[in-house]
């Protein structure tokens, strides 16, 4: 047994203390800084509370030359420990008591006997002075320091210890005292230094406060909200100065409040020779490689002026900072409107056979058999969606085409809006061009989704077309790792169907996208027969892919020097047919549905309920059944008719399994004489027809209705009739009205799966 016990040390009152380290380094990537203070705040304070410290508040701050970590309220020292320790009963071996005593480091004469009921035993107590907290500073930053998680990191020197850059200097402080934490060559002391242009010297400070003050005084603001609030209102006020206003960029306005220390907004001009270049083009460029913020006119247009934030505060109002990143701009300027005037000197369908260069995945072809492929599928869309099938085709076969341009090689990010410019230019359909564009489109959900049926089909059939393939060939997620985005992809089909009402069944999609897969995997050249080893020549038409797996049907058997030779495939010994691949893919889409309705209010299990009634693959109709589901059951009527349905439920399925027989169909009037059970009788009878014609109106809400006229006979059946009746008939009748509740609730929703 041993217990521990904090005492406070004498004197009374606990003296607090502050705690400060810098860790002051070549700059850190803007991308790593966020996560490397919440790291190091993080493992500090657990090092501490490890070690039994306890304190007020920590907080971690990141410039790009600098952690900071600032703890206040710690104690001078841990708290005394008391620890007692049972050793062996009394009278025990003198070799058990050697031990003992050397285990604790006390004589006999410092040994307690204790009586614990079951016999009386030596103790020994044990005082312990709490440890001092800057030695277990040192023991904890040091440990942090060796350990720090950065996703690369590097050597340097000779030196063998790791940092994402060298390390410059550590500022190690507790209460005003160096705190003497070594890493690598470096030793902390109390000096930091200010931005390494303009205020490079050095200085000691005292505390937090003493170091922020310093520290802005030698031109650092230390808080990144703090430079981030000045880049962005600096930013602003040079745009509206000039009647612009700023282009909205998150993204690029985290990473810039990463790059300087000292923010100073400047604004600059685009030669006017750039503007007839795509908007995107340019702000994609300025973005990439200067993290420049574009300005926008009035109407929305891309301004010809920039602005851009430097580290320095210039002498010269930063007139020499401004023409050298004109200068900059113009060189990074002029290689993208020559990308954009070559690229235009060929048409958009004459880069296809370029995209059989490009693999799209190992084992499910190049990106010219996936472009081949959403021509097919958005072919099989369109009609079904009310979209041009020509045009939807058109657009699903250019769809890709970009990626073999240069401008796309260059900046990939613009794949899509590159080549919705290269077909208006090559004189496409506005609609083919527009729906080039936005097929990769929703990328997240705060992504919009196209509207127009052309680019809903291609879409939509860019999407299936990754799903299937990847799932025919076993690459599906698995657990938090999905590294192809077959999660965003599925969310992407649910949101066009559902947000476009589209009236589809998306099993039929799924079957259809396979039946383009199988070209590519029965035609290359050989495939193994799944029921042995022969290998046959085969051909897209030998494919059946209306049976569990693939069997190759006819052809010529090959020798076993031609299988060796001539045996490409022969992994997809096993591709799982259309039907099993789509049945696969409707249970992912129900998981994706489950995340994506919860967080709108709809429960998983009533999706769930729906689903398990199968063919529930129109998703339209499955929201509204859902939604009618999820008001039924929240009502007083659907709530007390669920608790009914499970009695009922249980009560059948107990008795079915005793007498191993089933208890559904029709039910013999004149068995039922009892007048509760023959009102439940009547209803059921009425209930039945008015839910099926409720369904196929697809009027949910009324079926639900229908279902709740059952509650009142249902509870008065309860009440008043033994089901389990002495006679066989009478039994029987009453057990098959309970199952007739099942099978009339059954047409709506297996509501055995409903939880609650």
């Amino acid at each position: 047994m041993l217990r521990r016990l904090a005492r406070q040390p004498q004197g009374g009152v606990r003296i607090m203390a502050e705690f400060l380290l810098e860790i002051l380094s070549e700059e850190i990537p803007a991308r790593m800084q966020a996560r490397a203070a919440d790291d190091l705040r993080r493992l500090v304070a657990d090092g501490l509370s490890a070690g039994g410290i306890t304190f007020e508040s920590a907080r971690a701050l990141v410039s790009p030359r600098r952690l900071v970590l600032a703890i206040d309220g710690l104690p001078q020292a841990g708290p005394d420990l008391s620890e007692e320790k049972r050793g062996p009963r009394v009278g025990a071996p003198a070799q058990a008591m050697d031990g003992f005593l050397k285990s604790t480091g006390l004589t006999v004469e410092q040994l307690e006997q204790r009586d614990t009921g079951k016999g009386v035993f030596w103790f020994a107590v044990i005082e312990r002075k709490g440890r001092k907290t800057a030695d277990l500073l040192k023991e904890v930053v040091e440990a942090t320091m060796a350990a720090f998680p950065w996703p690369k990191s590097q050597r340097w020197g000779t030196h063998s210890v790791r940092w994402v850059r060298p390390v410059q200097s550590i500022l190690a402080l507790f209460d005003g005292e160096i705190v003497p934490v070594a890493f690598g060559p470096i030793h902390a002391g109390n000096v930091s230094r200010g931005h390494r242009f303009l205020a490079p010297e050095t200085f000691a400070v005292k505390s937090f406060a003493d170091y922020a003050e310093r520290l802005r005084a030698a031109k650092v603001i230390l808080d990144p909200a703090e430079r981030r609030e000045a880049i962005l209102s600096g930013a602003l006020a040079l745009a509206q100065a000039e009647g612009l206003t700023l282009k909205a960029d998150d993204g690029l306005l985290a990473e810039v409040t990463g790059l300087v220390e000292w923010p100073v907004p400047l604004i600059g001009s685009i030669d006017d020779a750039f503007m007839d270049v795509p908007a995107e083009v340019l702000i994609t460029s300025m973005r990439a490689h200067q993290k420049y913020f574009s300005l926008l006119k009035a109407d929305g247009s891309l301004a010809p002026r920039f602005v851009v934030v430097s580290n320095m505060q210039a002498t010269d109002g930063g007139a020499a900072i401004v023409s050298g990143n004109q200068r900059v701009l113009r060189a990074r300027l002029s290689d993208a409107k020559f990308f954009w005037d070559t690229d235009r000197r060929h048409r958009l369908d004459s880069r296809l056979p370029k995209l059989a260069e490009r693999t799209f995945y190992a084992g499910l072809g190049s990106m010219y058999d996936k472009a081949h492929r959403i021509d097919l599928l958005a072919g099989k869309i369109a009609p079904r969606i009310g979209a041009d099938v020509t045009q939807a085709k058109r657009a699903g076969r250019l769809a890709k085409a970009d990626l073999s341009s240069e401008m796309v090689g260059e900046f990939p990010e613009l794949q899509g809006v590159m080549g919705r410019y290269y077909a208006r230019n090559d004189g496409e359909a506005a609609e083919v061009a527009e729906s080039i564009a936005a097929h990769y489109s929703p990328v997240g959900p705060s992504d919009s989704c196209p509207t127009a049926p052309i680019a809903i089909a291609v879409a939509l059939a860019d999407k299936i077309d990754t799903l299937v393939g990847f799932f025919a060939i076993n690459e599906k997620p698995t657990g938090s790792k999905d590294p192809f985005a077959l999660r965003r992809a599925a969310l992407g089909v649910i949101r066009l169907i559902i947000e476009n009402e589209l009236r589809v069944k998306l099993g039929d999609l799924l079957k259809e996208s396979w039946k383009s897969y199988t070209s590519h995997f029965a035609g290359e050249c050989v495939l193994f027969n799944k029921k042995g080893s022969s290998a046959l020549r085969v051909g897209i038409d030998d494919v059946n892919y209306d049976t569990d797996y693939i069997v190759i049907s006819g052809g010529e058997i090959c020798s076993e020097e031609e299988v060796h030779e001539h045996v490409i495939l022969s992994q997809y010994i096993n591709i799982p047919s259309g039907e099993k691949t789509a049945n696969e893919l409707l249970s992912f889409f129900a998981d994706r549905l489950a995340v994506a309705w919860k967080e709108q209010g709809i429960r998983h299990d009533l999706i769930n309920a729906v689903f398990a009634l199968g063919g529930q693959d129109d998703l339209v109709l499955l929201r509204k059944r859902v939604e009618a589901l999820t008001a039924f059951v929240s009502s007083d009527d659907g709530a007390n008719l669920l608790v009914a349905y499970r009695r009922a439920a249980n009560i059948v399925r107990i008795e079915e399994k005793k007498d191993g027989t089933s208890f559904a169909g029709p039910v013999d009037p004149a068995c039922l004489s009892q007048a509760e059970e023959q009102a439940l009788a009547a209803a059921l009878s009425k209930v039945g027809p008015t839910v099926e014609a409720a369904l196929l109106a697809e009027d949910f809400a009324a079926a639900m209705a229908a279902l709740a006229t059952l509650r009142r006979p249902l509870d008065a059946f309860f009440e008043q009739v033994t089901v389990n009746a002495d006679q066989p008939d009478l039994r029987a009748a009453r057990l098959g009205l309970l199952a007739a509740i099942g099978t009339a609730m059954g047409h709506v929703a297996d509501f055995s799966r409903i939880e609650g």
